[in-house]
């Protein structure tokens, strides 16, 4: 494994058929619609999520659906009631109890279809949603309830960018270093070959972990340029924020 420095990114990509005809899949394949989560200012990059409703899967293995669309995480959703939903997350090769992506994909996702919700329920526990007028979604949720990463710190922030992600064959590794440590400002990737994920284009969860063991907010520069906003709450909790975009849908 490389040491002066490496990184990687993340995606949440949405599988979706129209919120108000989705009690089965469609006969000709189920569609596929993309959002990009955490892009930078001008929409570009983020991290591709899956999101499909829960009455379309009922006969479907949801971990085999994950492992098909191949996307960092696919996310399975319940129909809000009240302003709150229940969801479900998995990688290519398991379920999570929770994730930052995924979740603020969904938020923005169902938010953009006419209904917003206040909370998220995944098994983890509940899920704050705040979206707010500047385009950013913010989520709130505890450092404990993300995956266990290896958190690798290097002086050079550019050195992350030569880092070969076949050097990693197990575990979750956050390598990251300071771009501006005064502004809290930090370059990041991540490689994931435990959860199925070669390296992930922008990574919530890891986010949150990073902004509690600092315990400090950040701004974080994840992958090819994607862009990860975290405030950190002294009584445990981490706001995680970003921009979300939709993409070209497709057919599965």
């Amino acid at each position: 494994m490389p040491r002066p420095g490496h990184r990687a990114g993340a995606s949440c990509v949405l599988l979706r058929v129209r919120w108000d005809n989705m009690s089965q899949w469609e006969s000709d394949g189920t569609q596929v619609e993309v959002v990009r989560v955490f892009t930078d200012v001008t929409g570009r990059l983020g991290n591709p999520l899956g999101i499909v409703r829960a009455d379309a899967v009922t006969e479907v293995d949801h971990q085999l659906l994950a492992a098909r669309i191949g996307h960092s995480e696919t996310v399975v959703l319940d129909d809000p009631v009240s302003g709150r939903t229940r969801m479900r997350i998995y990688t290519p090769a398991r379920e999570l109890p929770f994730a930052g992506h995924p979740t603020v994909g969904a938020a923005w996702w169902l938010a953009d279809q006419g209904h917003p919700v206040k909370i998220i329920d995944v098994p983890a526990g509940p899920v704050e949603i705040q979206m707010l007028d500047d385009g950013l979604v913010w989520i709130r949720a505890r450092a404990e309830w993300a995956p266990e990463f290896t958190f690798d710190e290097f002086s050079d922030a550019a050195f992350l960018d030569t880092v070969d992600p076949r050097h990693f064959t197990d575990g979750q590794h956050y390598v990251w270093a300071w771009t501006n440590e005064a502004r809290g400002a930090v370059h990041a990737r991540m490689f994931a070959p435990a959860l199925g994920i070669a390296e992930d284009e922008a990574t919530g969860a890891a986010a949150i972990a990073l902004t509690a063991k600092l315990r400090r907010s950040l701004i974080i520069t994840q992958g090819a340029g994607s862009q990860l906003f975290t405030e950190w709450d002294s009584d445990g909790w981490v706001r995680l924020g970003g921009r979300v975009v939709a993409d070209h849908p497709m057919l599965l």
